[in-house]
């Protein structure tokens, strides 16, 4: 068939775009409801983008498929004569004409194509069958390029095999938007990366900068990359002083307010009148979400981080908050397990040990359970949510769950799913925490939560009547330290084999000499020797 067989299917897929689009348009051979056919119309609109987001994942895979075919064609015909770069760039450049692409885009087109084509097989696969988007592919490729075959292999299994020892909880890969997958992969690959996250993390931070980049109109960016203990502190601090700064006679936005903020800080200068608030540089102190026995930390951000003209800056009482969650074995120097910094992700065992050294001012005992890491429930009787409720909700939700929401938890807002006054309680399993955008939402529209659960967040039911699942804390088993317990020996070993003498645990870390370690022995303690029944 060859050319005609590829003409003739064009030609039919230009004539199914033609019948679609009629539909769409309401010109149809028949209404999609003849009851209500403006209500139907909007429930056929809404039929006709799922559908068209499928087929885009298919035409996605197969022109990755093409592109790939091509070059392999191409590097044949031209035989082993031509330099491997030169006919790399040949390439390159002719899938980008054919595609209007640049150079650079051509060559990271190519690129990707070629990993999910040759090394990513449930990934092509579920392009293809439409259950991920060309975004997806692209993250997945991005996260397994520093993974050895059998680690990418995982993480695909871990995302794409429902049928995995791991799965991933919660709603499925393609229902996520890809910047959310993003960074549930990132978080993946930093726990189960062949590299120790210690030394990856001391490679990285040798290439902390400061970038400025100009733009149109007068305008210009600036940014910084930092530590994320540094980074996700001095967001919340800025944050936190421009939420101080709203109210009925400030005309700014909280975007606005921010950058007000930012450069009053840097330029040592500002007001709240005219340059907005100049605040100190901020360092964390205190930190977010991991698994197994964990110790939670709840504190502020120290002022004056750093050396130079800080002390010229205005200081504001504000302390924003940032919550990090410790595995407690980690936490002790037994593992390098990593630490989990809400609104960010995993972060290596020295920076939490760091982090809770240098001004954790409170500790949160959290038992989870070992088998998958999930928090224990907590609950109260009265309207009013506690400080160690909310900060359950964070660990629970880790952020809004609104679908491809990504304000974190210190920007959301306690909400009871049933309302109290309808009988709804004050526990974690009638609670949610959207952002203030998609609160506002649920209260104003026909937006509603569904039932959530101890260790899940709500889900969403859209005015068409359509449900929406939460994205969920990919959360993980305790690691526990090689003969520290028994968790490998089946209950008929342990029936058998003698009692193991309780084991101390070594305190010798020279960063943890200001920690308290009582709440963790005590957690130690209930983890060895279980209260019986």
């Amino acid at each position: 068939m060859g050319k005609a067989a590829v003409v003739k299917a064009f030609r039919e897929i230009r004539a199914a775009l033609a019948v679609l689009l009629a539909e769409v348009d309401g010109c149809g051979t028949e209404p999609f409801s003849v009851a209500d056919p403006l209500a139907g119309l909007a429930d056929g609109c809404l039929d006709v983008l799922a559908g068209v987001r499928e087929v885009e994942a298919g035409v996605a895979g197969l022109k990755a498929k093409a592109a790939v075919g091509y070059a392999e064609s191409a590097g044949a015909v031209t035989g082993a004569g031509v330099p491997v770069v030169a006919q790399e760039m040949a390439v390159a450049a002719e899938v980008g004409c054919v595609l209007a692409l640049g150079p650079r885009a051509a060559s990271s087109f190519l690129g990707t194509s070629y990993a999910v084509v040759n090394s990513l097989p449930r990934t092509l696969a579920a392009l293809q069958a439409g259950l991920i988007s060309w975004g997806h592919a692209v993250v997945m490729a991005d996260e397994a390029a520093s993974l050895d075959a059998a680690g990418a292999a995982a993480l695909e299994a871990h995302f794409l095999d429902p049928d995995a020892p791991d799965p991933v909880r919660g709603c499925a890969v393609g229902e996520l938007p890809a910047h959310r997958f993003r960074a549930n992969a990132r978080s993946w690959r930093e726990r189960h990366h062949g590299e120790s996250i210690e030394k990856r993390h001391a490679k990285s931070v040798a290439d902390r900068r400061v970038e400025y980049r100009q733009d149109r109109d007068g305008m210009a960016w600036l940014g910084a990359f930092l530590p994320a203990d540094q980074a996700a502190a001095g967001w919340n601090r800025l944050t936190a002083i421009s939420r101080g700064a709203q109210g009925p006679g400030e005309t700014r936005t909280l975007t606005q307010l921010r950058a007000d903020t930012f450069a009053g800080a840097i330029l040592g200068g500002g007001s709240v009148a005219a340059d907005g608030i100049a605040g100190g540089a901020g360092h964390a102190a205190g930190h977010g979400p991991g698994s197994g026995p964990g110790t939670r930390t709840n504190d502020g951000v120290r002022d004056g981080a750093g050396t130079g003209d800080e002390a010229d800056l205005p200081r504001s009482p504000i302390r924003a908050q940032v919550l990090v969650t410790v595995p407690v074995f980690s936490l002790l120097g037994l593992t390098d397990e990593p630490a989990v910094l809400d609104g960010y992700g995993p972060i290596p065992p020295s920076m939490a040990r760091q982090l809770v050294a240098n001004g954790a001012g409170s500790f949160y005992r959290v038992f989870v359970d070992p088998r998958d890491g999930a928090p224990l429930e907590i609950g109260r009787t009265s309207y009013r949510v506690g400080k160690a409720m909310r900060n359950w909700l964070r660990m629970r939700d880790g952020k809004c769950p609104f679908p491809g929401c990504s304000n974190s938890s210190l920007d959301t807002e306690a909400d009871h799913i049933l309302a109290w006054a309808d009988g709804g309680t004050t526990g974690i399993s009638n609670l949610g925490q959207p952002c203030p955008k998609h609160h506002r939402l649920r209260h104003t529209t026909g937006w509603k939560p569904t039932p959530a659960s101890k260790t899940d967040p709500p889900g969403w039911t859209s005015p068409a009547g359509r449900h929406y699942h939460s994205e969920h804390q990919d959360w993980e088993p305790t690691k526990w330290p090689p003969g520290f317990v028994d968790h490998d020996r089946t209950a008929p070993e342990l029936e058998r084999a003698e009692p193991r003498p309780p084991q101390r645990v070594p305190f010798s870390v020279a960063d943890l000499s200001r920690i308290d370690y009582s709440l963790a022995e005590a957690c130690l303690d209930r983890i060895l020797h279980p209260p019986s029944a």
